[in-house]
């Protein structure tokens, strides 16, 4: 019997989007661009739009850094999907996730782009004057399944040097 590949991980990639989406969809609903409320004394919820990449890369280009983006969006999720197809689920979980999320969040950010034009970021960090670029549930995602995608390559390479370790001494 085939072991379940990394598709059975498409279900995260849906809750992102979802859930992303539905947040930016409350936020347009009901907050004015630049309208901000002070949710705690360095968290701001606010609305932005975007039409760059992280940290706002490009915002002021003329507008080709929207099909730039849309077809980077598109290549890496069509990857990821390839990816997590090659994938054993019940092996390769911490990596698998960590694709899931990153492909929610792009594809949370590429349904802004088509649908707006711009991608709509609402969450603003800041320390008295110093302001964290602002981000939504997208960039998070992506930002969290990165880290676990380092997680997974430092974990990954100690399993080799282990393995390696135990071949030596077998010998």
């Amino acid at each position: 019997m085939n072991e379940p590949n990394g598709w059975r991980w498409l279900p995260v990639s849906v809750a992102v989007i979802v859930l992303d989406q539905i947040t930016k969809h409350l936020i347009v609903g009901n907050f004015e661009l630049y309208e901000r409320i002070e949710v705690l004394p360095v968290l701001d919820i606010t609305r932005l739009h975007n039409t760059g990449a992280a940290f706002s890369m490009l915002a002021t280009a003329s507008g080709w850094q929207r099909w730039l983006f849309t077809a980077l969006a598109l290549g890496v999720g069509v990857a990821i999907i390839i990816w997590l197809g090659r994938l054993k689920a019940r092996t390769q979980g911490l990596l698998a996730c960590s694709l899931a999320l990153i492909l929610g969040g792009a594809l949370g950010n590429l349904i802004d782009r088509l649908w707006h034009g711009h991608v709509v970021d609402f969450i603003h960090v800041h320390w008295g004057d110093a302001y964290f670029p602002a981000f939504n549930v997208a960039d998070s995602a992506i930002t969290v399944g990165a880290g676990l995608l380092l997680l997974d390559a430092l974990l990954e390479g100690r399993r080799a040097r282990a393995r390696a370790g135990g071949n030596e001494a077998a010998r």
